[in-house]
């Protein structure tokens, strides 16, 4: 199997700047053709590397607004719902959970007054405590580095290398970290399309 070499990192890295940009641009960039360049980005959306291509919206310019940062101390058990909520609202840009099961929260408030804010949006018993931060810029960056890269094998999650096999399954294109993950994972599709 053909890991992900150099080029594709390069490839990578300019989409990231630019989702836009013409793949003969970005082969003049890497020493490609225009074609062999879709080829590549064709065979990485296949391996779900590229999931796909957005629009990155500053929603501060579209509105006025106060941005800020909060990071919220949450009963355990209701982590998931307080990412939905806070998901599902329109001042929310971007939100996290740390692995210590905090929920970390960038959003640009029509007000300054972010208790009385999150007390309207999350359920007030499933934060304990939290703490807001004016932001004063916000700079957002989707590197691309080589280490950020390791495809899972689809049968048993391990990383796949160069002793990897990728094999068409269906219609879609599926890694495996070895030969014998990739004979359990078809004989289980293969049930599994009989069944149906």
């Amino acid at each position: 199997m053909r890991t992900l070499d150099e080029t594709d990192l390069k490839i990578l890295r300019l989409l990231s700047e630019d989702g836009r940009k013409p793949y003969s641009e970005i082969g003049d960039s890497v020493g490609l053709s225009g074609p062999a360049v879709s080829d590549r980005v064709s065979r990485l959306r296949e391996l779900g590397v590229i999931r796909g291509f957005t629009v990155d919206v500053d929603r501060s310019t579209l509105r006025d607004g106060t941005p800020m940062l909060l990071r919220l101390s949450v009963v355990p058990d209701d982590v998931e719902s307080v990412v939905a909520t806070l998901g599902e609202s329109e001042e929310t840009e971007t939100v996290y959970t740390t692995a210590a099961g905090d929920v970390v929260a960038h959003v640009n408030l029509p007000t300054t007054d972010a208790r009385s804010w999150l007390l309207d949006t999350v359920s007030g018993d499933a934060v304990r405590s939290f703490d807001a931060d004016l932001l004063t810029d916000v700079e957002t960056t989707d590197a691309v580095a080589g280490t950020d890269f390791a495809l899972s094998c689809a049968e048993c999650g391990n990383t796949v290398t160069e002793e990897g096999v990728t094999t068409r399954v269906g219609d879609d294109l599926v890694s495996f970290c070895c030969s014998s993950c990739e004979s359990r994972y078809q004989e289980r599709y293969e049930e599994l399309k009989q069944g149906v």
